[in-house]
């Protein structure tokens, strides 16, 4: 059996903007998003194994079959005639339910990884297909980088960012549930899904049309984070707003001295600067 173990950098993404178009018969709802990748990432590091097994830094994620990156190994298992078993170590660095997409993003990295090294051979299209199936965010990770998202998450297309910006992501310690944020969502305020070229037109980023419409739920419940979302404007952001259904905030600023300075603001919350990886 070899020796060789492979660490693979899985990171995270941030919602630039969200509004919710409406609800499927089969209760899942749909949405208008730009998906953006940024550099704050997991890591996964692959052992040579004679079963599979996974662990993780973080004890409160539990690494059974319910963990995403398990799911994700399953399914390509099926796929693989021969193949060698691997032990997976997960760093978990993204925070766990804060909008940020780690656990969708570490799967993801696991179907990537087991493609090659099982030799399987299977196109992006596949492997969006087989993504799909373990999270509506999963699909989003094959290609990453930036892109507009619709339907609910799976309807992917890619996006240029005309400009450069800095992110500062500010993650409060509060845990919210998509399920819940959707459930108090109010449908009479759904809208019209973006037209995702007015949003970037005439090279540059038009920043006043950006929205995330589960403010109208987070904000009132939890006013902390509302208040995160004004200090971060009063600090100069170009926006800021929810990721997801929170609870991160992030605001996009000019530079990484304008971000860095605006992080002296939150120093009772976890921070980050980030940068969105381009196309």
């Amino acid at each position: 059996m070899p020796d060789k173990l492979f660490t693979i950098r899985s990171n995270a993404k941030i919602n630039l903007c969200l509004r919710i178009t409406g609800r499927l018969p089969n209760g899942y709802h749909t949405l208008s998003s730009v998906f953006q990748e940024i550099d704050l990432h997991d890591t996964l590091t692959f052992t040579p194994a004679d079963t599979y097994s996974l662990r993780c830094n973080n004890a409160g994620i539990p690494c059974d079959d319910s963990n995403l990156c398990s799911r994700a190994y399953r399914e390509l298992k099926q796929l693989a005639l021969q193949s060698t078993d691997w032990h997976i170590q997960l760093q978990k660095n993204i925070p766990v339910g804060a909008g940020l997409g780690g656990g969708s993003s570490n799967a993801a990295t696991v179907i990537d990884f087991l493609n090659e090294h099982w030799e399987l051979d299977l196109s992006k299209s596949d492997l969006i297909r087989i993504a799909a199936q373990i999270g509506a965010d999963v699909a989003f990770y094959i290609h990453g980088k930036t892109q507009s998202a619709e339907g609910i998450g799976d309807k992917l297309q890619p996006l240029t960012l005309p400009e450069s910006f800095t992110l500062l992501l500010v993650c409060p310690n509060i845990y919210i549930s998509t399920k819940w944020a959707y459930q108090q969502f109010n449908l009479t305020k759904k809208k019209e899904g973006y037209k995702f070229g007015d949003l970037f037109e005439s090279g540059r980023i038009h920043w006043e049309l950006f929205e995330n419409q589960f403010e109208s739920v987070v904000f009132p419940t939890y006013p902390e984070i509302g208040k995160i979302k004004t200090l971060l404007q009063n600090e100069g952001a170009l926006y800021a707003g929810l990721s997801g259904s929170g609870s991160t905030v992030f605001g996009a600023f000019k530079s990484r001295y304008d971000a860095e300075h605006a992080q002296k603001q939150f120093k009772n919350h976890i921070t980050f600067i980030s940068f969105p990886i381009n196309n």
